[in-house]
């Protein structure tokens, strides 16, 4: 049997080719085999159960159907029809009759679910060693914990098993374990994808997550799977736009050197510093932020408040099965009975207290990079000293939802001792297309193969918006190209970035005099004029007739013409505003121009 690569594109081009669906199955069964390791999977669908699914997809459409033929797995405290939902504690479980809303969305786009997989019970941990089954293998180093809760998830994702799998993640679980696996691990914003059908850890910040090879691949899922549900309470409307190239330039905050934790591990340290060169290589602005008071909101989650909400999720069962939860977890969850309704408000309280001074601090810049995990263990270490290891890896995770985040980790090298490597970019809710751009061209420049099946990466490149989603380009030379002072108020009105390009060789471009902000004014010329580099982004169209009526003259919108033969709206200048601008034309641009003058000036 041949090799078949099960990210997307390849599978669906193995597809397109004639490969059939049977054996990408036996494909999938053969991986499991080969792995020889009982601790992935709680349960398994069998062949003839696939089969019955395959059959009934139809011939192949990847258009009706996305994912068709697309083989992936459950974390097991998500529901899926006629499997047992265990949440890791075989006194539990219970066999639903419909499938959570997050899987049912990716059925009817075609996908093929494979089984359940383990998990640190309760989904409490990060670890993924807190599971009465045995301890799935960390797929790079057997050594290595797995990482939690989703640690399944995570490796069946990594060994190629499957094409995607999805976890939850309330304080880092779709992280973490995607970090110690060399995956992508996707973290929406909370409440983009329905938690109806999944087993509660903390409702209010729980959320469904995606491990996948790709970027493209965990965004491909997050796009189909994406909607309000009114069975989730916590549900929200968020607009998933379809993956294009991030902005050239970005502010990354980044924690402040002093702030940086590490618990004295220097490769990480030094894998860091090598990721956050790339991030600068490629037109990024590193922004150092003081991360006391994100670190204070990270110690609020396994305190009072989001105890109890764990506590609150199973007492029932908890205090009539006690001994049937794995001890770790019995004393984490059991730790609530202890606390007060005074303790849970007081919890209340400091976590505003301290959204209110970081939203600031998160609006200030586009987005974060921080380490995924600040230190690796082993499943020995874990295993010596539970809880302050799980703690540890939870540095630069857990406060994220608590501050309504979005995230993804993603794969950003190897470490000088040859164990992965992965940051994870944040930004604030709803700003999910724009960490995942960042992150694909942070995993593209890694070079790194995907997962531990030893393919390597798509060359492919995202496409570009399309005007069937409803928005209008415009094009900006200017104080609003990104990493500007005025690019926030394109953001604010909804913009998003779409390419970088140049103007046909008919502009002239000018410093205008008298300006408290810098701007430059770009004209058409009949004659001697020169390509000018632009940037377009993509307004909603309800946005752009408000965004139009506050540019303050002399600038106002006409149709530039662009050096790929298209053309769109933009910010040109009218003659009368010259007077006393200096012609910059020859800059070629006002980012260079800007680049020059101040290097001129040190």
């Amino acid at each position: 049997m041949s090799d078949i690569r099960f990210d997307i594109g390849s599978l669906h081009a193995a597809y397109q080719a004639g490969t059939g669906i049977a054996e990408v199955i036996d494909r999938v069964l053969a991986r499991i085999e080969a792995a020889g390791d009982p601790g992935i999977f709680i349960h398994l669908a069998t062949k003839a159960a696939m089969l019955a699914e395959a059959e009934a997809l139809g011939s192949f459409d990847p258009v009706a159907k996305p994912l068709w033929g697309i083989p992936f797995a459950v974390k097991d405290n998500i529901d899926v029809a006629g499997m047992p939902t265990t949440a890791a504690c075989a006194e539990y479980a219970y066999t639903p009759d419909r499938d959570a809303t997050v899987v049912a969305k990716l059925k009817a786009a075609g996908a093929l679910v494979v089984g359940k997989t383990n998990l640190d019970q309760f989904a409490t941990g990060l670890v993924g060693v807190r599971t009465p089954w045995p301890i799935p293998r960390n797929a790079i180093d057997p050594r290595l914990v797995p990482g939690g809760s989703s640690s399944g998830s995570a490796v069946a994702t990594a060994r190629g098993i499957v094409s995607f799998a999805l976890g939850t993640d309330t304080a880092g679980s779709g992280r973490i374990p995607a970090g110690l696996n060399n995956v992508v691990g996707l973290k929406p914003t909370v409440g983009a994808l329905s938690t109806a059908g999944v087993v509660p850890a903390c409702r209010t910040l729980d959320c469904v997550s995606v491990f996948a090879l790709t970027v493209d691949d965990a965004y491909a899922v997050l796009s189909v799977a994406a909607a309000y549900d009114a069975a989730d309470p916590y549900s929200h409307d968020i607009a998933v736009r379809p993956l294009a190239a991030r902005p050239p330039a970005l502010n990354v905050g980044i924690p402040a050197k002093a702030d940086l934790k590490f618990f004295g591990d220097a490769s990480m340290q030094a894998g860091f510093e090598a990721a956050l060169a790339a991030l600068e290589a490629s037109g990024a602005k590193l922004v150092e932020i003081p991360f006391g008071d994100f670190y204070a909101t990270a110690d609020l989650l396994y305190e009072g408040a989001w105890v109890a909400e764990r506590y609150a999720a199973i007492r029932d069962f908890f205090e009539a099965n006690e001994a049937a939860l794995h001890p770790v977890t019995r004393k984490i969850i059991g730790g609530a009975r202890n606390l007060s309704a005074a303790d849970a408000f007081r919890g209340l309280y400091a976590l505003q207290a301290y959204k209110a001074r970081l939203a600031p601090v998160i609006a200030s810049v586009d987005l974060f990079c921080v380490p995924t995990a600040p230190t690796h263990y082993t499943v020995d270490d874990v295993l010596a000293d539970p809880i302050a290891t799980n703690s540890r890896l939870g540095t630069y995770t857990n406060f994220v939802n608590l501050l309504d985040m979005c995230g993804i980790a993603v794969p950003a090298g190897t470490r000088d001792d040859g164990l992965p490597m992965s940051v994870t970019l944040l930004a604030a809710a709803g700003r999910d297309g724009l960490v995942a751009a960042a992150a694909r061209d942070l995993h593209s420049a890694s070079g790194l193969v995907l997962g531990a099946t030893g393919w390597r990466q798509s060359s492919a490149r995202p496409a570009n918006a399309s005007a069937e989603d409803g928005t209008i380009e415009m094009v900006v030379v200017g104080a609003h190209l990104s990493g500007m002072p005025l690019n926030g108020q394109l953001k604010e009105a909804g913009a998003r970035f779409c390419r970088a390009t140049t103007t046909t060789p008919s502009y002239k471009l000018y410093e205008l005099a008298g300006q408290t902000t810098p701007k430059p004014g770009l004209i058409r010329v009949a004659g001697g004029g020169t390509a000018i580099e632009v940037e377009v982004w993509r307004l909603p169209a309800e946005a752009f007739g408000r965004f139009v009526a506050a540019i303050p003259p002399p600038l106002g919108i006409g149709t530039i013409e662009l050096d790929d033969g298209t053309s769109a709206k933009g910010f040109l200048a009218e003659t009368v505003g010259l007077s006393a601008a200096t012609d910059i034309s020859a800059y070629g641009g006002w980012r260079s121009f800007l680049a020059r003058t101040q290097q001129a000036q040190r």
